[in-house]
């Protein structure tokens, strides 16, 4: 008897949870629910739930099997693909996507860091690769100064015998120093001292204006025109050595001490927030997650409340408790043991 009687009172759990799920009293359960947890959240501290040896390893665990599988790969360069050819960039300006204050902003910031050109031009000056770059530059102006000048003398009359003197006198500097032995002291010595001129025109220069005034020459075209500058390979081969170096790194001692540190960081700033109080600090209200909740979830529902599978989840999860001995008990008149009552939930303001 109290089998049949389980039996019926599980059928009509079922029943009532699928009502729970379905048209307007879901929407009042979203609210209802997501009201609940915020309550809740709002006493419990995220220190208090969660340790930061173990969100160092989820951490950890997540970045580690983050891009290492095929999937990843396919998917980049899948997207860098669709990305190019995007429709959307035929009808956006470049300016309208990226707004002007902080190109500007970065570009002063970029060329006020005198620290970063000091390093950068002093480690210019110890490679020997550099100097060899250097000469080459150095001798192709001075073969391109030549030409044109040869270009010059033979339609001047009698300007063959200045342009000698010209040529051989450029031969001579081509012939020297940064040009001649790169690996010598003198090269580098003159790569320091192009470096010092280089300093002066990153300080006095107004490469602020001529950058911003590139920056709006492109601004007024639309997106699509950034395809100028690369092939639709070049983007696809880029993405995928982005990838690359981003799946070789992951891995690294140094990455996981960041990892670890960067979770140093946000307990020691976040640490003594409750949950519900972290939600505006993500720019995220109550509004917020009603209102995605609404748009994610009925929709499941309703896909799975078409085939049947919705119930026959909640009758799983429900048939355990319905069939247990306590539930029996009660159904076939037993007396419970005495236990003590739940605390009254805290009132909603």
């Amino acid at each position: 008897m109290s089998d049949d009687i389980a039996e019926r009172l599980l059928d009509a759990q079922v029943d009532w949870v699928l009502a729970e799920l379905s048209g307007k009293r879901l929407e009042k359960v979203i609210a209802r629910d997501v009201d609940d947890a915020l309550t809740v959240a709002e006493n419990v501290r995220l220190a208090d739930v969660l340790d930061p040896a173990q969100a160092k390893a989820t951490v950890r665990r997540v970045v580690e099997l983050a891009g290492s599988g095929p999937l990843v790969e396919d998917f980049v360069t899948a997207l860098a693909d669709a990305l190019y050819d995007l429709a959307a960039a035929e009808d956006h300006l470049l300016g309208e996507v990226v707004a002007r204050e902080p190109v500007e902003a970065l570009i002063e910031k970029v060329l006020s860091m005198q620290r970063l050109h000091d390093r950068a031009m002093e480690q210019m000056a110890q490679s020997p690769l550099v100097s060899t770059v250097a000469a080459k530059f150095v001798g192709s102006i001075i073969n391109d100064f030549v030409a044109q000048n040869r270009q010059l003398a033979e339609k001047l009359p009698g300007a063959k015998s200045l342009f000698s003197l010209g040529a051989s006198a450029a031969n001579r500097v081509r012939n020297v120093g940064i040009v001649a032995d790169t690996a010598e002291r003198g090269t580098q010595m003159a790569i320091r001292r192009t470096n010092s001129a280089l300093r002066e025109v990153i300080k006095d220069a107004p490469l602020k204006e001529a950058a911003l005034e590139l920056w709006d020459l492109h601004a007024d075209e639309p997106v699509s025109e950034l395809r100028r500058y690369m092939t639709r390979d070049d983007l696809r081969e880029l993405a995928a050595l982005i990838h690359q170096i981003v799946s070789t790194a992951r891995t690294t001692e140094y990455v996981s001490a960041a990892l670890d540190e960067s979770v140093d960081v946000f307990f020691a700033k976040y640490g003594e927030r409750s949950l519900a109080a972290l939600l505006p600090e993500l720019g995220i209200t109550r509004d917020d997650l009603v209102a995605e909740l609404h748009r994610l979830v009925p929709p499941v529902v309703a896909a799975a409340r078409a085939d049947g599978r919705l119930a026959g989840l909640v009758r799983d999860r429900l048939a355990p408790f319905f069939a247990s001995k306590s539930v029996q008990a009660i159904l076939a008149g037993e007396e419970p043991a005495a236990r003590p009552k739940p605390r009254p939930a805290a009132n909603k303001p």
